[in-house]
């Protein structure tokens, strides 16, 4: 019980104020280092998914024991928090001091962030479960803050305006991450996937009147391929999202 709540009291790896192991010397396994570790963890998320990742499988990967991954990570929460903020050094954010107009960069932003959500689908729980202050991480999010800053947008709305931007782009982004995983487990594309998924509740007679309800404002959406739905859907809610802003903007001006 007593380790359960120490564990529990640790808010971040990245607030753990000790020296990694592997630089204490003499005795650690050799061929390992942290980064090495994350790299290989990155790989079987996206190969095999959350719920399969553990620690000894991590270890077979690495052709080590269980033990030796130990001398680099304290826990699998630890590696978890590590490999998240590993994904957000992914992205090519950029220049921070750039002069360039805040609504190209805001979306600039939000389409890296969904494509990384899509790239790998086991982050959305992820972020959701950790502080998420590692290096990256942070970098991403002083960027849109320093972004959303410019927009003109009064201080007590401005954490509400990145809220909405950035929560709609992770619930975009998981939902499509999960359908392409979904598809690829079924060992379909992403339409055949779709259109066999429609077809189905189409035939469902409690849920064929909701789907022929929706059929207009499917064929509406435009778009042949799941695809182009997507890209269509996101671009338009994001002009939505930035359109909003710029009202809000002239509201508080003019009120």
């Amino acid at each position: 019980m007593a380790g359960t709540a120490k564990r529990r009291a640790r808010a971040s790896v990245w607030l753990e104020g000790r020296p990694r192991r592997g630089g204490r010397g003499g005795g650690q396994p050799s061929g390992l280092d942290r980064e090495r570790i994350v790299a290989v963890t990155v790989r079987l998320l996206d190969a095999e998914g959350l719920a399969k990742f553990s620690m000894r499988r991590l270890a077979t990967e690495l052709d080590v024991t269980a033990m030796s991954v130990y001398w680099y990570v304290d826990t699998k929460d630890d590696l978890l928090e590590l490999a998240l903020d590993a994904a957000f050094g992914e992205l090519t954010l950029p220049d921070p001091e750039a002069d360039e107009d805040w609504r190209d960069e805001l979306r600039a932003l939000a389409r890296m962030y969904r494509d990384l959500l899509v790239r790998h689908p086991w982050l959305s729980p992820l972020i959701g479960t950790y502080v998420n202050i590692g290096p990256n991480s942070l970098a991403f999010s002083r960027l849109v803050q320093r972004i959303i800053r410019r927009t003109g947008l009064p201080a007590h709305g401005l954490v509400a305006a990145i809220s909405a931007v950035f929560q709609f782009v992770y619930g975009f982004g998981t939902m499509e991450g999960h359908f392409l995983a979904r598809s690829a487990a079924f060992g379909m594309t992403p339409d055949d996937y779709f259109h066999h998924a429609m077809s189905m509740v189409t035939q469902a007679p409690d849920t064929s009147d909701i789907v022929q309800d929706s059929a207009e404002l499917m064929a509406a959406r435009g778009g042949d391929t799941v695809e182009e739905m997507w890209e269509r859907d996101f671009e338009f809610a994001l002009d939505l999202l930035v359109a909003g802003i710029e009202a809000m903007v002239q509201k508080t001006r003019h009120g």
